[in-house]
């Protein structure tokens, strides 16, 4: 594993998992949202969003995560593995309300400067609509690029909690 694309429902652990897989595999994580968003909530411009995520991808190892479908085939073309996140809707709804409440006008530690946690009835509605309109088709994308890349789905903590103790079981043994 050494370009490691996470993805999966706003809600589902994609930071989390990073971070964590992060600290067993010494890799660089990249954080798509901080990346993509400018202060006071601005989106960078689709060309020069393109352009960051073929750059930020270029590098020759990291583990991303984040969704934005419009550069999924980019960071997909270098990934060796593709972990993807296929929580139950009410789990990521709950987690989103839990992180607003916890990080509420302040700004999370996968987000730039001048992004504040908020409620956003537009960011509900996509979380609460994602496995409805978005999920069968990555699934069956993701079937097909089976055949030619490691992709683990994970359906659960506890799915995606065996995964990391497998890959702290096969590091070696630093010292």
């Amino acid at each position: 594993m050494q370009r490691v694309l996470i993805t999966g429902c706003c809600g589902a652990g994609k930071s989390t998992l990073a971070r964590k897989l992060s600290d067993v595999t010494g890799l660089e994580v990249i954080h798509l949202d901080e990346n993509y968003w400018k202060a006071g909530w601005q989106e960078t411009e689709k060309a020069e969003w393109t352009e960051k995520v073929r750059a930020l991808a270029s590098k020759p190892t990291w583990i991303m995560d984040g969704n934005f479908a419009g550069t999924l085939d980019l960071r997909i073309e270098r990934a060796d593995t593709i972990v993807y996140l296929d929580y139950r809707t009410i789990t990521c709804l709950w987690r989103i309300t839990r992180r607003i409440v916890r990080y509420h006008w302040r700004v999370r530690p996968d987000m730039p400067a001048g992004c504040p946690e908020r409620f956003d009835a537009k960011f509900y509605h996509y979380v609460a609509t994602y496995n409805l309109f978005r999920r069968t088709a990555m699934l069956r994308k993701l079937t097909e690029l089976s055949e030619t890349k490691r992709v683990l789905i994970f359906k659960n903590d506890s799915e995606t909690a065996r995964f990391l103790d497998r890959c702290r079981m096969s590091m070696p043994i630093q010292g």
